[in-house]
């Protein structure tokens, strides 16, 4: 059909997130901004029609004519019914313009009158198609959208295909979607016009699975719920959909260690494929879908004596994938093995795992098939899962535990030892340990309603405590609850004081207050022999002297690193190590803290401990970006950012670190708008400390971005901030260079000033060489900004040298970098000579581009690039050219409009003067007032009379 310019897509179809689509979904717009045409392909349920309704809601109003269809498999048997759709309401329109052939042709075939066929007029048709093509881009830009290619009719979808081919340079842009597996879409590329662009679209993420369930309000579903539903759809967004609406009506989740309910809709893609097996063949494939990791070696010691004849046959029924040379059995898709599991009866599941208890080769999953073909409680399949559990524990899998746990539990009778609720616990701690911080809190919140034993309370309280991560202010009322639960028992103090001790630094911003709450914490573990509360209380107290400069910070790290050493807390992120990794990279001292977080992030791996390994890919990212490795950090950064969403855990922090490493060798709008997002975050979980942070990566993002009153905007409050929460170390965040930088870029240079004497007190006495290198790096940039420009460059070339020796090649760089623009004033200005001797140095910006090549920082790059570009200066003149009308302006009021008399222009002055346009037309505003004139062709006028008297 025609749709006129105006055309608006109904509400619903018109997706507010293409979710997980957008480099694609960029891909095809710039395809279609170009002209050309775009075919997305991809299998049933993955989202092309989602992105092509986006893309044509977007394009329609751009073309003069819209020409829609979308065809459907009951209609592909009915001729020309395609091309009806796209031209029927257009043929009066064109029809005039049709030679008398072409158009009785067309107008047989699309009204059905008369016998039409492409064996009869087949030239005809296909120069009818074409010819009406050409005719509707006579008037303007034509768009055709077509979905579901796979069925159009075989006479539509030749004459479209034929006139595809022949347009040309004719305005006439196709929008496609064709259902399709493997490289299947070869035959409609061929069918579209040569420039068309495929765009495959794949599988979501875990991460885009949890986005998209957001999105369609289906919020209640835990971490390790989304998981599942990823792992069952295949990241398959409509299976997803479905999965997640099924759960979020059921009120009951499925019990651990049991595959997800697949609803009706869903199964009935596959249901009937599966009917076509033999009864055999079906029972060996349930074997299958029950196995975790199934073979044909698994599927006869299950007693399945036919295997490799039933599992051939469900291959060629296409239900399993064929791998020649392969002994593993998988299914072609997840769903398949879901629904066939969710189609059996009770029994005949049981009976499988039951099977599989005795045929399964590793413990862990023997008990597991034990407890599933077990119903009841059971002391001996209890214990069973209890042994499991521990072995998956050790093994570095405690995502495995807590569910091996929970089944534990759940066999457990009510006066067992240890009884259901101990069980449970220990399950929703390693959940915690798993990253799955939704299940243990809900864990812990079933085990309050009925626990009465103080130490039982008081450890689902932790739980609960620790569920929250950086949002602690969310759960304040838990506090004075496990407080009275602990009584005067030292160790359950311990703990609650302990949590007591993050109370104060995240939600009152109070690291004094932290301190002392983690010292007494420590002293009450030590009292209760509890070493693993003691070790914690001590690394974090050390954590807080650090970053306060508190004199205590080298012996709170030793005492933390004494023996005995519990290794759970030693490898952990608020552990010792931890400690020793941030005082070694606030000192300076790289290559330590390298190998420290190293060794760290291989031992939670090992451990399988998602939020330490979460935190220490931030911590090693943010070594490389110390280290000048730029594009080595944004890696680590943006690794620990997806592993951060796919948990839940850690987000803002996560976007805080990747804002840094995107303003540094990645892409600066990118940068600010994580680092946005950081602040926000931090906000809304009332986390001063992460604000901090988070405000820290806002203001070097606006800064690299040129946004200089902006950074000194977020900068300025984070200098309050931290005032107010006890932080001096200015090795903590590093903000106060950016700041003082920012300062002189809008005029500030008093400020600028203050702001560098203050911190450079703090850095002599915590002895930070790098962060004084910085603050001497601002403070030529002041110098340059009053003019003493030979002092200046003496200080930046000293500068440079010093963050080389440190190994600080980003700041080395940008060390160049500033020198390189302050050669680059023109030697006439007054403020370029000090004494009569000119700026040392060439004015070439080699050498920067080549470091900033170096740390691969992409941003800095351009900026360099920007100014190598810039006009060069013109030659001195006389000194006689400033009038002395300029003598009754201030130093930069002169500066200013000496560079307009030489011609430059306001974006010139800023980047020479090192200030912001605003703050040129600012001080320009300011001379014309002083000298009685109106506009910058006054000061040049002064200049040209200067020199004709």
């Amino acid at each position: 059909m025609t749709v006129p310019r105006d055309f608006q897509e109904p509400a619903r179809c018109r997706p507010d997130l293409v979710i997980g689509r957008e480099e694609l979904f960029a891909a095809a717009r710039e395809q279609l901004g170009r002209g050309g045409s775009v075919l997305l392909h991809g299998p049933a349920g993955i989202g092309k029609s989602t992105v092509l309704r986006a893309l044509a809601a977007e394009y329609a109003p751009t073309a003069r004519t819209v020409l829609r269809c979308s065809a459907t498999e009951s209609e592909s048997h009915l001729p020309f019914l395609a091309l009806a759709d796209l031209l029927g309401l257009a043929l009066d329109q064109v029809a005039g313009r049709l030679p008398a052939a072409q158009r009785t042709a067309l107008e047989s075939a699309l009204t059905g009158r008369g016998e039409s066929t492409l064996q009869r007029d087949g030239l005809a048709l296909r120069l009818a198609v074409l010819s009406a093509l050409r005719a509707l881009a006579a008037d303007g830009p034509v768009l055709v959208v077509a979905d579901d290619l796979q069925w159009l009719d075989p006479a539509s979808a030749e004459l479209l295909g034929f006139a595809a081919r022949r347009l040309g340079d004719t305005p006439v842009r196709l929008l496609c979607a064709v259902r399709t597996e493997g490289q299947e879409y070869d035959r409609h590329l061929r069918a579209s016009p040569p420039d068309t662009l495929a765009v495959r679209l794949g599988p979501l993420s875990r991460a885009q699975v949890s986005a998209l369930l957001d999105h369609r309000g289906y919020t209640g579903l835990s971490r390790s719920t989304v998981r599942d539903i990823h792992r069952t759809s295949g990241g398959n967004p409509l299976f997803a959909l479905e999965l997640g609406r099924v759960l979020a009506e059921n009120p009951a989740p499925p019990r651990p260690g049991e595959p997800l309910p697949v609803p009706t809709s869903l199964r009935a893609l596959v249901l009937h494929r599966l009917e076509m097996l033999s009864a055999e063949a079906r029972r060996t494939l349930l074997v299958a879908s029950a196995g975790a990791r199934p073979t044909l070696a698994l599927l006869h010691a299950a007693g399945r004596e036919n295997a490799e004849s039933e599992t051939a046959q469900a291959a060629e029924l296409g239900l399993l994938a064929t791998e020649s040379g392969g002994s593993a059995v998988r299914f072609a898709h997840p769903l398949i093995s879901a629904a066939l599991y969710a189609e059996t009866p009770a029994h005949e599941r049981r009976a499988a795992h039951a099977a599989l208890s005795t045929a399964a080769s590793d413990p862990i999953e023997r008990a597991r098939h034990l407890a599933l073909a077990t119903t009841g409680t059971d002391p001996e399949v209890a214990a069973r899962l209890g042994e499991a559990a521990a072995l998956a524990r050790d093994r570095g899998a405690p995502s495995v535990a807590a569910s091996l746990g929970l089944l534990a539990a759940r066999h457990t009778p009510a006066d067992g030892t240890p009884d259901p609720d101990e069980r449970r616990l220990r399950a929703a701690e390693d959940a915690i340990t798993a990253g799955e911080a939704d299940l243990a809190r809900d864990v812990a919140r079933e085990v309050l309603t009925r626990a009465t034993v103080p130490a039982d309370r008081v450890r689902a309280w932790m739980v609960v405590l620790e569920s929250a991560g950086q949002a602690l202010g969310e759960v304040d009322a838990v506090f004075p609850q496990a407080l009275a639960d602990a009584g005067d028992d030292p160790g359950l103090l311990a703990l609650v004081h302990y949590q007591l001790a993050w109370r104060g630094l995240v939600v009152e911003g109070d690291f004094e207050e932290g301190r002392l709450e983690a010292a007494h914490a420590a002293e009450l573990a030590a009292r209760a022999g509890d070493r693993r509360t003691e070790l914690l209380a001590l690394a974090f107290r050390a954590q807080a002297e650090i970053l306060m400069g508190h004199p205590d910070a080298p012996a709170t790290i030793k005492r933390a690193l004494k023996e005995p050493q519990d290794p759970g807390v030693a490898c952990h992120h608020n552990g010792a190590g931890s400690a020793r990794f941030r005082w070694l990279i606030m000192s300076d001292r790289l290559a330590e803290a390298r190998g420290v977080i190293t060794a760290l992030l291989r031992e939670v791996r090992r451990r399988g401990m998602v939020e330490s390994e979460v935190h220490f890919l931030r911590f090693l990212a943010e070594t490389e970006l110390r280290s000048g490795h730029c594009g080595r950090a944004l890696d680590l950064a943006r690794e620990s950012l997806r592993l951060a969403r796919d948990a839940g855990m850690g987000e803002g922090a996560g976007a805080m670190l990747t804002s840094l490493a995107e303003a540094a060798g990645g892409d600066v709008q990118r940068a600010l708008a994580l680092a946005r997002e950081a602040v926000g975050r931090a906000e809304e979980d009332g986390d001063a400390v992460y604000l901090s942070r988070a405000l820290a990566a806002l203001g070097h993002a606006q800064l690299v971005a040129g946004n200089a009153r902006e950074a000194v905007h977020a900068l300025r409050r984070l200098r309050e901030l931290e005032h107010g929460i006890g932080i001096t170390d200015p090795a903590r965040g590093r903000w106060q260079g950016d700041l003082a930088e920012a300062l002189v870029r809008i005029g500030e240079t008093a400020e600028a000033q203050n702001v560098i004497e203050v911190t450079r007190g703090h850095a002599l006495r915590l002895g930070r060489e790098s962060v004084l290198a910085v603050l001497d790096r601002a403070e030529a940039l002041v110098r340059a900004a009053r003019g003493e420009h030979e002092a200046a460059a003496a200080q930046l070339t000293s500068v440079q040298d010093r963050l080389a020796k440190l190994g600080l090649g980003l700041e080395e760089a940008r060390a160049a970098f500033a020198l390189a623009r302050l050669r680059h004033v023109p030697q006439a200005l007054g403020f370029a000579r000090a004494g009569g001797i000119s700026v040392p140095g060439p004015v070439s910006y080699d050498e920067a581009a080549r470091l900033f090549r170096r740390c691969r920082a992409l941003p800095w790059l351009r900026q360099v690039d920007a100014a190598a570009a810039e006009r060069p200066a013109e030659p001195a003149r006389a000194p006689a050219v400033v009038p002395d009308s300029l003598e009754c302006l201030a130093s930069m009021e002169r500066q200013v409009a000496s560079l307009v008399m030489e011609g430059a222009t306001n974006r010139e002055i800023a980047g020479r003067l090192f200030i912001s346009v605003k703050t040129v037309e600012a001080t320009l505003t300011r001379v014309y007032r002083k000298l009685g004139i109106r506009s910058r062709v006054d000061i040049v006028r002064l200049a040209a009379g200067r020199r004709t008297s």
